[in-house]
């Protein structure tokens, strides 16, 4: 028999895990988003969808296994999100960097990395990625691509810096002081009015229970 718990609902729908045989997987379902979000909830599932079809059989990014026009199933990863871990371990970093390079390698920004519980510490210490609603998939590769590429990498050594400040290379200093172009002008513009429309009018908690301590660098 199989068991469901609702992990979250929102203006854009619900997402469910599921217990079976077969183990845990995850559905999100946007049949029931509000009636003015639901376009934007099927089009962030077909964003998710394409990413993870794209990043089929990688270690550390659940597995697309089925996908509709309301509702997507992927694989459960086990594990602890980062703001609640707080690794200190420079090998953890490590190892979420060559996943990272991994992910992009296939063609896939993640675009939302700056929110901690998109990165999970499994069991092992290893590190995954989840939520995949704001990817950006591109088989060229451009300039535009490498340069989200880049803030996802900005986002990551920004968590590294807060809690394994101690083993930052010169190099990644060197990146975390010279934001991209694209994301100074984001943080001036875009970032207060998202800010507001999310906090504000929808009363989301942008990192969804993490420290604000990312919202202004």
């Amino acid at each position: 028999m199989k068991e469901r718990r609702l992990l979250k609902k929102d203006h854009f729908g619900e997402v469910w895990r599921y217990e079976g045989a077969s183990g845990a997987r995850i559905v999100r379902d946007t049949s029931a988003a509000r009636w003015w979000a639901r376009g934007i909830a099927r089009a962030l599932l077909r964003r998710e969808a394409a990413a993870l079809f794209a990043l089929r059989g990688i270690d550390g990014v659940p597995a697309l296994w089925t996908v509709s026009r309301h509702a997507l199933e992927r694989s459960f990863i086990d594990g602890e999100p980062l703001h609640l871990a707080r690794p200190d371990d420079p090998a953890f970093y490590r190892a979420a960097l060559r996943l990272l390079r991994r992910v992009h390698k296939a063609g896939v920004a993640h675009n939302d990395l700056a929110k901690e519980p998109n990165i999970l510490v499994r069991s092992d210490h290893s590190p995954a990625l989840i939520d995949f609603q704001l990817a950006w998939c591109s088989r060229r590769r451009g300039r535009l691509f490498r340069l989200a590429g880049r803030e996802d990498l900005r986002h990551l050594l920004k968590h590294k810096r807060y809690y394994c400040p101690a083993h930052l290379t010169q190099r990644e200093q060197r990146i975390l002081a010279t934001p991209s172009l694209p994301s100074r002008v984001y943080m001036r513009t875009v970032k207060p009015v998202y800010l507001f429309v999310t906090r504000r009018l929808l009363g989301w908690a942008d990192r969804e229970g993490a420290s604000d301590r990312n919202a202004t660098d």
